[in-house]
C-alpha cells in the first residue's frame, strides 16, 4: 500500500500526510484499533479486477444513541480517481447503513478548498449543511474551513 501513498500533493486536502511511512503505519493501526474497539468500520478498497488495493474509507464516529454515523477517511490511488469507484463505495455503504442498521443521518466533512470531493459528495445527494471556520489544523500547518455534508435515510429512500 505504501507504493500508493507517496505522492505529497496526494495528501493536501487530507488531515495526515500518508506519504511519510510512519505517518501511514499508524494511522493503519488506529483503524484498526478503533475497529477492535467497534468504534469504527474500516474498509479496504480492491480493484475485484486485479485483486490490487486501490484505497480505504471507513465508517466512523458511529452514535447508536442518536443513529448517526460519518464516511470518511478516504483515499483512492490516483489510478482511480475520477473513475466513478468512489461514487460507488458510497452508495454501497448507504445501502447498507440504511438498510441493515438503524442508521438515520450519514455525515461527511471535507476542506472547503477541496472542489473534487465538494463535487463528489453533491453527486451522490449529500446535502451541503454549513461550514466550521478554522475547524482542523492540516499537516502543513494551515486551519482549514470544514464543509459537512449530510444524507437523511428518508433522502436516501426517495433517491435510491
Amino acid at each position: 500500500m505504501k507504493t500508493l501513498t507517496t505522492d505529497t500533493q496526494m495528501w493536501y486536502y487530507f488531515t495526515a500526510d500518508l506519504s511519510n511511512e510512519v505517518t501511514l503505519k499508524n494511522w493503519i493501526a488506529t483503524a484498526v484499533h478503533n475497529r477492535e474497539q467497534q468504534k469504527e468500520l474500516p474498509f479496504t478498497l480492491v480493484d475485484p479486477a486485479n485483486g490490487a488495493i486501490i484505497g480505504t474509507t471507513r465508517i466512523g464516529n458511529i452514535s447508536t444513541k442518536d443513529g448517526r454515523v460519518e464516511i470518511g477517511w478516504t483515499w483512492i490511488a490516483k489510478a482511480y480517481q475520477g473513475t466513478g469507484i468512489n461514487s460507488l463505495v458510497k452508495k454501497l455503504l448507504f445501502n447498507y447503513l440504511f438498510t441493515e442498521t438503524a442508521t438515520l443521518r450519514i455525515e461527511f466533512k471535507t476542506d472547503v478548498l477541496n472542489i473534487a470531493a465538494r463535487k463528489g459528495m453533491e453527486k451522490v445527494g449529500l446535502v451541503k449543511e454549513g461550514v466550521l471556520r478554522s475547524h482542523t489544523l492540516m499537516t502543513n500547518n494551515r486551519r482549514r474551513d470544514t464543509l459537512y455534508y449530510s444524507i437523511l435515510k428518508e433522502e436516501w429512500k426517495n433517491n435510491s
